[in-house]
């Protein structure tokens, strides 16, 4: 996955680094979602929900053209992202039996 680091519409708060923003993409439990508001799909921005390599939850909002990844914003998660990203590896885990 490419990603576009040029002029980044923001600073990552704390610890998170721009690597974090990029492994969280790389997740194998990674969870994508479309928007559900006419405000974000009309931008055509996206949400990712994944961790990185260290182990940091990390919610990004992102627009991409197929080719290119652009971040326009990273946080690490809030306690209910934490809680849903975990439901849905238990999910996927549990698939696999």
């Amino acid at each position: 996955m490419d990603f576009d680091w040029n002029n980044p519409s923001f600073v990552p708060a704390g610890e998170l680094t721009q690597q974090d923003v990029e492994e969280s993409f790389e997740d194998a439990f990674v969870v994508r979602l479309l928007p559900d508001s006419a405000r974000f799909a009309g931008q055509a921005r996206y949400f990712n929900l994944g961790r990185s390599a260290r182990g940091v939850g990390v919610f990004s909002v992102y627009r991409t053209n197929g080719k290119q990844v652009r971040v326009i914003f990273a946080r690490e998660f809030l306690q209910e992202e934490q809680f849903f990203y975990k439901r849905r590896v238990t999910q996927l885990l549990d698939q696999k039996d």
